[in-house]
């Protein structure tokens, strides 16, 4: 029998088509809440920071937006104020209601900012409070991991970014091939790709110690692809920039580890992860590669074919085979993939209360 989670995962073309549906439309709004705002600070915890790195690398490659990632506890714990006046704060929590995302949000209207809530759930907290709402389309979400929760916040930032560029319809023509290129995934790891998926969850099964690396607009699917293997499947994993790999840690790599790298088939970094891929592999470790072109493919022990789109783009899709892997690997664990130890939908970070006004 299937899991809530895999059934889920299955369930993603049709969440992604239905929140471009419904948030396309909302490209003048977001330009209008936006007007003025010459920056944007992204507040997140968990999966949602994890999409919010995308959301940070789409908007300053794409849209020439300048973004940052916020620290919630200069909010909930410091207290301080800040001049956020020509700030956009877009806040991302899946179900909406996680206290210190609230309270952020609040914080940062408070201290002059535009905002943007991206959830879930219209009827939520952050939903309400926000001046212009972006609810994603993935419908109730069981399991607890973040699958189609996930997803369709990247397409809401995809949004937001094409809103916020010069031509909002530039990536128009892909971005709305994104729900077919996850069919065609989908398909083709039940037929054609199955054989290699299980490789990669053998590899996972068999390691020691994993990482998982990526750089760029796919830093945010590396982050995330360790976060999954953590939660579901209760090993720990690092995540890690190609480049903060580079510096330092590499030195660990050996025999026992497998390097999990996430890649794009185009942009500038495209030569750069494969040559980390056969550095990688040449230390000893078992390199099981997602996504890239053949070259890429090429250099590491298992590679498991991505979606056939452009980089600013490939997040959208490419989660959706390590998402089958993950979900796959628990199962051979032993775990239950829908609900991991000691986790639930809605995660407060502590007791915290809402800041007050300085």
């Amino acid at each position: 029998m299937s899991s809530q989670m895999a059934r889920e995962i299955a369930e993603q073309p049709t969440a992604v088509r239905a929140t471009l549906d419904s948030l396309v439309p909302l490209r003048g709004e977001l330009r209008t809440v936006a007007a003025g705002r010459n920056q944007v600070l992204f507040v997140a915890r968990g999966s949602s920071d994890n999409a919010a790195v995308y959301g940070r690398y789409l908007l300053e490659t794409h849209s020439g937006v300048s973004a940052a990632l916020a620290a919630p506890s200069i909010a909930t714990h410091y207290r301080r104020e800040r001049d956020l006046s020509s700030t956009l704060v877009v806040s991302l929590s899946q179900a909406g209601e996680t206290a210190e995302i609230v309270a952020t949000q609040d914080w940062a209207r408070r201290c002059g900012a535009a905002t943007v809530a991206i959830t879930n759930d219209p009827n939520s907290a952050l939903a309400a409070a926000a001046d212009l709402p972006l609810v994603t389309r993935a419908g109730q979400e069981f399991a607890v991991p973040a699958t189609k929760s996930y997803t369709t916040q990247l397409t809401a930032l995809a949004v937001l970014a094409t809103a916020l560029c010069p031509d909002p319809e530039l990536l128009d023509a892909d971005l709305f091939r994104v729900p077919k290129e996850i069919e065609r995934l989908l398909a083709e790891s039940a037929v054609d790709d199955a054989r290699v998926l299980e490789q990669a969850v053998s590899a996972l099964e068999q390691a020691d110690s994993i990482l998982a690396a990526g750089r760029g607009l796919l830093l945010g699917t590396a982050l995330e692809v360790a976060l999954k293997i953590e939660e579901t499947c209760l090993r720990p994993v690092r995540g890690l920039s190609y480049a903060d790999l580079r510096h330092g840690p590499i030195a660990v790599v050996g025999e026992g580890l497998a390097a999990v790298l996430v890649a794009a088939s185009d942009g500038p970094l495209r030569s750069a992860i494969t040559d980390l891929a056969a550095d990688l592999a040449s230390r000893g470790a078992t390199v099981v590669g997602f996504g890239g072109d053949e070259e890429f493919r090429a250099a590491c022990d298992v590679a498991v074919p991505g979606p056939e789109l452009i980089e600013a783009l490939t997040p959208l899709a490419l989660i959706v085979a390590a998402q089958l892997a993950v979900e796959s690997l628990a199962r051979r664990l032993g775990l239950d993939p829908d609900a991991p130890r000691g986790l639930s939908k809605v995660t407060q970070t502590d007791r915290s209360h809402a800041p007050t006004k300085g």
